[in-house]
């Protein structure tokens, strides 16, 4: 029997899930899990790569004792964040997480060389401040010795690749994230590298999911105990998520629900225009070039934040139960604004945004849990609203993959607020998007219709009426 495995990191943990095909059904396992967060290191909030190198260590050991070493993996996370290597492939300086403050006014400084319009035609990335492009003009500012320094950039899957294997590759569908791939060339826009001062030898020609990066080096190899093939995924976690929304029709629209919400449709051709950019709709790259044009939505964050301010004391089905107890609470917060980024406390930061914008304020847990749900569904409903403005078409359903299409009371609400019905299900979207790419270059599958049609066979997906 194959076994494949995809390691799928996220901003507060990542897992090792290991699959197999029985009778054309994907039969999944964890087998691992590991925490994952930044810490503040020289003023700045940056991830820890050697942990999280050696956790995917640990978890490919794990898979490897219990007899059931992978034939291939493939690793995905978030995407934007990056390092860069010196001649000696060692990382310069430290890896700075999308979260933190640096990336503040960047964006006006970028646009000082290039416009916000110009930009936006030629990669259709939206804006937000914690793109790559962003990282790089306050690394310029702060240390403009290590941009000099570098040899080679690669974003963090990439470099856990590299790490894994001695091979440096970089990948299409994250290397989008960055605002600096064209989105009709589909590689490196080498006019806005050199306008804004990026040196262009450092990057690599973006390959597509499904490229074989290599086999274990012999330390790697010695540690888990087998060799296997490391292949790149869609490494960016929602290019993974979107490959796995089984969808019925086209008329579908599909939310990769986590800590993002990311909400939108597949396109063949990225949208450019002006009302794309002015809806602030992205053109992420996707799986054989498709093109995921979607909007990122702060997604359960809020929630995760809130249960963090309150020491963990509840879980999350006990947010959700008090939510529904204070379900006449009707004050709603733009989810999007920047107050919700990365506050000191989401409570109090939920709380001044209801204050200042002449609403009731909140004052118990379930009233804030019904402030963030209502604000979220309704969010998606603005924005499948603008997504049939931009796209000319009528929409139908909603597909929800992830974690969070396992809230039960968010799928509800957001039935309830599009007017759509609701399909949720699969939560392992990411996983198994990663396994679907390792799966169809075994052979399991012949392309990615026939691993679609194989998920609706393997999980429960449930309905919920608009």
């Amino acid at each position: 029997m194959k076994y494949y495995l995809a390691v799928d990191i996220g901003a507060s943990s990542g897992r090792h899930i290991l699959a197999h095909v029985e009778d054309g059904k994907m039969i999944l396992e964890e087998v691992y899990r590991f925490e994952n967060g930044a810490s503040k290191r020289n003023g700045h909030d940056c991830w820890d790569l050697e942990h999280l190198y050696k956790s995917i260590l640990e978890g490919m050991k794990a898979c490897g004792d219990m007899g059931k070493a992978p034939v291939s993996m493939g690793i995905d996370t978030f995407g934007v964040d990056f390092v860069l290597l010196d001649e000696n492939g060692e990382i310069i300086g430290d890896t700075v997480a999308y979260r933190d403050a640096r990336t503040e006014g960047m964006d006006k400084v970028v646009e000082q060389t290039i416009s916000w319009a110009d930009l936006y035609s030629r990669i259709g990335i939206q804006k937000a401040v914690f793109n790559s492009i962003y990282q790089f003009e306050a690394l310029k500012g702060e240390h403009p010795e290590q941009l000099a320094a570098a040899k080679r950039f690669l974003m963090i899957p990439e470099y856990f690749n590299y790490r894994l294997t001695g091979n440096a590759v970089n990948e299409y569908t994250n290397n989008t994230t960055t605002s600096l791939i064209n989105a009709r060339t589909k590689t490196w826009d080498w006019e806005v590298l050199e306008k804004l001062g990026i040196p262009a030898g450092i990057f690599g020609e973006p390959a597509m999911p499904g490229t074989l990066v290599g086999t274990l080096t012999e330390e790697a190899k010695a540690y888990v105990g087998y060799d296997c093939k490391v292949m790149l995924p869609a490494t960016h976690d929602t290019g993974s998520a979107y490959l796995a929304v089984p969808a019925r029709d086209d008329k579908a629209v599909y939310i990769s629900s986590g800590t993002w919400s990311l909400l939108g449709v597949e396109n063949t051709e990225p949208i450019t225009n002006e009302a794309a950019m002015a809806e602030n709709f992205t053109n992420e790259g996707g799986y054989k070039y498709r093109f995921r044009f979607l909007k990122n939505i702060m997604g359960l964050w809020m929630i995760q934040s809130i249960r963090r301010n309150l020491d963990k004391k509840y879980s999350f089905a006990e947010l959700e139960a008090f939510a529904r107890e204070a379900s006449d609470f009707t004050s709603i917060v733009d989810v999007n604004d920047d107050c919700f980024m990365n506050p000191v406390n989401m409570i109090d930061a939920v709380k001044e945004y209801c204050a200042k914008s002449g609403q009731p304020v909140p004052e118990t847990v379930g009233q804030v849990m019904q402030c963030v749900y209502i604000s979220l569904a309704d969010c998606y409903a603005k924005s499948i609203k603008g997504l049939e403005k931009i796209t000319g078409k009528t929409y139908t359903s909603i597909n929800i993959v992830g974690g969070g299409s396992k809230d039960g009371y968010l799928n509800e609400l957001t039935a309830k607020a599009s007017g759509l019905t609701v399909f949720a299900g699969p939560t392992e979207g990411t996983a198994l998007g990663n396994l679907m790419v390792l799966m169809m270059d075994e052979g399991e599958y012949a392309d990615l219709a026939e691993a679609r049609e194989a998920i609706k066979a393997s999980f429960e997906i449930k309905e919920i009426r608009g």
